[in-house]
């Protein structure tokens, strides 16, 4: 990195304004990750809603038992990939935040982590994974159910 003395007479300037940008970017970051949230659990409440419409006109079979199950555990994972990519993103982004801090009067962003790892503070990128964790824990019961209706019905041959 330039230091200022290299950099010239502009240099706090620019630095505030690459702080403000990068801190932006952060935001639209976070933003990104609330929609593609917002994706899944449509996605997710979608073939629940299916699933439930399914059982109650009585075309509940195996086959459709084994595709809403395998399409939901997989979309569960996705989601559960997606959230950890944001999360590993977000953590550079405030990484670079904290060093552009150390040139500026208050590391306002950095004092903020301090304070929360103090406290009990959960990332909310864990109560999000552990959502998934839940959803896919939900499609993997009629899943197993299945499995082991076929697995009692070779067995008791």
């Amino acid at each position: 990195m330039i230091d200022e003395e290299n950099y010239g007479e502009k240099f706090k300037e620019h630095l505030l304004e690459q702080y403000k940008l990068f801190v932006e970017m952060a935001d639209r970051v976070s933003n990104r990750r609330m929609h593609t949230n917002m994706f899944y659990i449509s996605l997710v409440s979608a073939l629940i809603a299916v699933t439930s419409v399914l059982r109650e006109v009585g075309s509940f079979n195996s086959v459709i038992i084994l595709s809403i199950s395998g399409l939901g555990i997989i979309v569960c994972i996705l989601w559960y990939v997606h959230i950890e990519s944001y999360r590993k993103l977000n953590s550079a982004k405030f990484t670079v935040i904290h060093e552009i801090e150390k040139y500026l009067p208050y590391p306002c962003y950095y004092k903020e982590w301090e304070v929360l790892e103090k406290s009990r503070y959960v990332l909310l990128s864990k109560i999000e994974q552990g959502i998934t964790i839940i959803f896919a824990i939900i499609f993997s019961i009629p899943l197993l159910r299945l499995l082991y209706y076929l697995f009692y019905l070779v067995i008791s041959r």
